[in-house]
C-alpha cells in the first residue's frame, strides 16, 4: 500500500431480500457488488470492499463492517455521504466510515459477531414484516426454547449445525451467548461468537424452534449436538429473520491492524 489511499472501517446496513448475498456474483445482484460499484465512482477506480462476514440471500444487517481503501485526498467527513449517493437506489446504507491502520482487515480483526433472529409467532399472516421476520403460525414456549438453548452455550463440536457446504476447517467454534427473549407473539433469538459456521445461526434457529412447537423437549438439543450429524439437525430456519447487528473490534486492532484466529 503506498501513501495515496486511506483504509476505511465501513459500518453497513441493508435489506437483504432483493440480494443473492453479500458476495459479489457476475451476473447477480449482491450487497458486496453494490457496494465496490459506489466505491469505484467515489474514487474514480476499482474499489475491493472486504466484508466481516458474508451473509447469505436474504440475510439483512443492522451492523455489517467492511473495509475499504480509497484515495486520500477524499475527506474523511464525505466518505459516508458520498458512497450512499452512489448507492441509492439499493437497500443499503454506509452508517459510518472510519479511518483505520493501514494493515487492519474488517474479518481477521474481529473479536466478535453478534446475530439476531426474530420469530413472530401467529396464525395471521403478515402485513408490515413480510420478508423480515419468520413467521411461526402456532405458539411458541420461549421457557423451553431457552433451557435448550443452555445446551448450546461453550465450546462445541458444531457439526450438526454446519451446513453441508459449508468451507469451514473446523465445526468447533465457541458460542459465547446464546438467549431467547420474548412474549407469547414477538420473540428475539441473540448470538455471539467470535465466529460462526455457515449457516449455523438458522440452523440453530431451526432446532430451537422444534422445541418451541413441542415437537421436542429441550434436552433433544444436547442430544443433537452430541450426535455430531447434520442429519440430527431440526429444519433451517429462513433466511429472512436473520440480522447481523454487529461486529466487534479493540481499538488496539483498528490502530495497529493486528487480526486474531477462528475466522
Amino acid at each position: 500500500m503506498t501513501s495515496s489511499v486511506t483504509r476505511y472501517l465501513l459500518r453497513i446496513e441493508y435489506d437483504g431480500g432483493p440480494f443473492v448475498g453479500w458476495q459479489r456474483q457476475d451476473d447477480q445482484e449482491s450487497v458486496q457488488g453494490c457496494l465496490e460499484d459506489a466505491a469505484e465512482k467515489l474514487n474514480g477506480s476499482p474499489v475491493d470492499v472486504f466484508g466481516a462476514g458474508r451473509t447469505d440471500a436474504g440475510v439483512h444487517a443492522t451492523g455489517q463492517a467492511a473495509h475499504i481503501n480509497v484515495r486520500s485526498d477524499i475527506p474523511a467527513r464525505k466518505i459516508a455521504d458520498a458512497l450512499n449517493f452512489h448507492l441509492r437506489p439499493a437497500p443499503i446504507a454506509v452508517l459510518a466510515a472510519e479511518p483505520v491502520h493501514p494493515e487492519f482487515h474488517s474479518r481477521f480483526a474481529a473479536t466478535k459477531r453478534h446475530y439476531r433472529y426474530r420469530i413472530v409467532s401467529r396464525r395471521a399472516d403478515l402485513a408490515l414484516d413480510v420478508g423480515r421476520v419468520w413467521r411461526v403460525p402456532v405458539k411458541l414456549n420461549v421457557e423451553a426454547m431457552a433451557k435448550a438453548a443452555s445446551y448450546l452455550i461453550g465450546r462445541h463440536d458444531f457439526s450438526t449445525f454446519r451446513d453441508a457446504q459449508c468451507q469451514a476447517k473446523s465445526p468447533v467454534r465457541t458460542l459465547d451467548h446464546l438467549s431467547i427473549e420474548g412474549d407469547s407473539e414477538t420473540i428475539s433469538v441473540t448470538c455471539s461468537a467470535l465466529s460462526f459456521l455457515h449457516r449455523q445461526v438458522r440452523s440453530i434457529v431451526g432446532s430451537l424452534v422444534e422445541v418451541g412447537r413441542g415437537q421436542q423437549t429441550p434436552e433433544w438439543m444436547g442430544e443433537i449436538l452430541a450426535a455430531r450429524d447434520r442429519k440430527a439437525c431440526g429444519p433451517v430456519a429462513p433466511a429472512a429473520g436473520l440480522y447481523l447487528e454487529q461486529v466487534d473490534y479493540p481499538e488496539v486492532a483498528l490502530k495497529e491492524g493486528i487480526h486474531h484466529a477462528e475466522n
